[in-house]
């Protein structure tokens, strides 16, 4: 048996379960992982909530897709990987099909990377949904070079910061939107060139001011509704605005015909884009592990709750206080 959490009801953070079931041997194309660190992300808040891009099917349901572990068992057909192997498993399966919100898991082995000895679990669980985000559209997707401009909203989320890393790799200039003063300091810290309040500053303003009335050839959006009119003035003509958050939790606009019908190419973006095409996915691993080897990317981990806690993990990452990642440790 493993502790296992589910929810039986849509709802807030009160509504996950942690239960003892079996999980199971796994089938063909499948693993079964001993998860030592699970990588909590806002897709599973909204999932639980029943606002994420899918509906969940059937209740109880199961939660995660993000986790670092080592394999226990191999399912047929399975090769490249080994028993007792450190892995991480990186989120490119439905909620509705795995969850790794688990002492022991089972996940398609398409999931599953090797993980080097010398990286430990909780960074394990922490790097793979942020860096495969930002460099999926801003680098894989969007094509960004050195002297673009890349504006980054709800820059403190791991993401957020994943993109910060990313834009100096590539040579580009990364400017942080965030809501309050209380993370500035922390941003300019993390490698924001600059860092706009949104709350007490003209986002489009600034961004022109500091482009030198281009604008950004960039922008990664995950808070999206009524604020995304104010992001398209702030891209540059021929510019790209990724929306891959929905954290307003308000309509969006579509804003091209209010603004005079500018050249701005406005697209959403996730990051299963990146996970589940093969070619796709091994730039973004070379990308990434290199970047990690010689230091340029580095995983930023806020805050490591136990399995146990898992509720106030989830309260904890929807009062978005953090900066950086949230990590759950499951002590076997």
């Amino acid at each position: 048996m493993a502790r296992t959490v589910r929810f039986h009801e849509i709802g807030g953070p009160e509504v996950l379960r942690l239960e003892d079931l079996d999980p199971g041997e796994p089938g063909p194309g499948e693993v079964r992982v001993r998860v030592d660190a699970i990588g909590v992300n806002r897709a599973e808040v909204l999932f639980r909530t029943g606002r994420y891009i899918e509906p969940v099917r059937q209740l109880p349901s199961r939660l995660g897709n993000e986790a670092a572990g080592v394999v226990e068992a191999l399912g047929p057909g399975v090769t490249g990987l080994s028993v007792g192997e450190p892995v991480s498993v990186i989120p490119s399966f439905s909620h509705n099909d795995y969850g790794v919100y688990a002492e022991r898991a089972l996940v398609p082995a398409s999931a599953v990377l090797p993980r080097g000895e010398d990286t430990d679990a909780v960074t394990g669980a922490a790097t793979w949904m942020p860096y495969l985000t930002a460099y999926g559209a801003m680098v894989e997707v969007g094509g960004m070079r050195p002297g673009d401009t890349a504006v980054i909203t709800a820059a403190s989320s791991s993401v957020g910061l994943a993109a910060i890393q990313t834009a100096h790799r590539v040579g580009a200039t990364p400017i942080a939107v965030t809501r309050t003063r209380a993370k500035r300091r922390q941003l300019l810290a993390a490698g924001a060139t600059e860092v706009i309040v949104s709350r007490e500053e003209d986002v489009a303003s600034r961004v022109l001011a500091l482009t030198d009335g281009r604008g950004a050839e960039y922008v990664l959006d995950a808070v999206a509704g009524p604020g995304v009119t104010d992001l398209v003035r702030a891209t540059a003509p021929d510019g790209t605005l990724f929306l891959w958050g929905a954290q307003s939790g308000e309509p969006t606009p579509y804003p091209a015909f209010d603004l005079g019908m500018p050249a701005v190419n406005l697209r959403t973006f996730t990051m299963l884009e990146i996970t589940r095409s093969p070619e796709r996915l091994r730039r973004a691993r070379a990308f990434i592990e290199t970047g990690l080897r010689h230091g340029t990317l580095r995983p930023v981990v806020d805050r490591v709750f136990e399995l146990a806690e898992i509720v106030k993990a989830h309260e904890y990452l929807e009062g978005n206080g953090q900066v950086g990642k949230v990590v759950v440790r499951v002590d076997q």
